[in-house]
């Protein structure tokens, strides 16, 4: 069975109540529980993991080389300047999605540059917690 690794960076463990008309009222864990029901329809295991610090996102990332098949990736903020988290994207070999539960490209305009994004098979953004489904899919 494929195992599919869901990595959430900073802040979205503050789901459901930050910014609910950018980011909905969805907490994590319900998205998480979204996620696992969809992956078990798919035949996938899924394990999902939640880090507001860089190095434990590259660790985990470093770790999901010899313990997952693909890797959905949502790193926050650190989308736009952690070239560390990307370089670990890339180091890992295994086919990556970076998600987005806003539309990054119709925001402030420092979030419209991802240094993550180019080393994904793609990137799903604007779509809420569908993107991690739609990210699911992709990686079957």
């Amino acid at each position: 069975m494929k195992t599919i690794w869901i990595i959430n960076g900073p802040n979205l463990n503050m789901l459901g109540r930050r910014e609910p008309g950018v980011y909905g009222t969805q907490t994590l864990e319900e998205i998480e529980e979204m996620i696992l029901k969809k992956a078990e329809e798919l035949g996938l295991k899924a394990q999902c993991f939640q880090f507001n610090g860089e190095g434990a996102i590259i660790d985990k990332l470093h770790e999901a080389a010899d313990a997952a098949q693909g890797i959905i990736i949502n790193p926050g903020a650190y989308t736009h300047y952690s070239y560390a988290i990307r370089d670990a994207i890339a180091s890992v070999g295994l086919p990556a999605v970076e998600v987005h539960l806003s539309n990054v490209h119709g925001r402030e305009e420092f979030r419209h540059r991802s240094v993550t994004a180019p080393v994904c098979t793609g990137q799903i953004c604007g779509f809420g917690a569908l993107g991690y489904l739609l990210a699911l899919e992709t990686l079957v």
